[in-house]
């Protein structure tokens, strides 16, 4: 069985999902909406929550997601 996630690393991978389908301009699609709820839920995070975590983390995600300084 794997591990269980830490709460920073939920928030991470939410943040990612976000900002991935921001950089798109998809992130009012209902499509994207649909999904973000069901990982918001399943990973018992809020919307807020990840926002907050973005704000402060954007530099990492973004090199995550390969948009970071070349």
């Amino acid at each position: 069985m794997a591990r269980a996630k830490s709460r920073a690393e939920k928030l991470f991978s939410a943040a990612v999902l976000r900002r991935t389908f921001e950089l798109r301009g998809d992130e009012h699609r209902q499509g994207f909406q649909f999904v973000y709820a069901g990982v918001l839920r399943d990973l018992e995070l809020e919307a807020q929550e990840v926002e907050e975590y973005l704000a402060s983390h954007r530099e990492q995600v973004d090199d995550a997601i390969g948009r970071g300084k070349p």
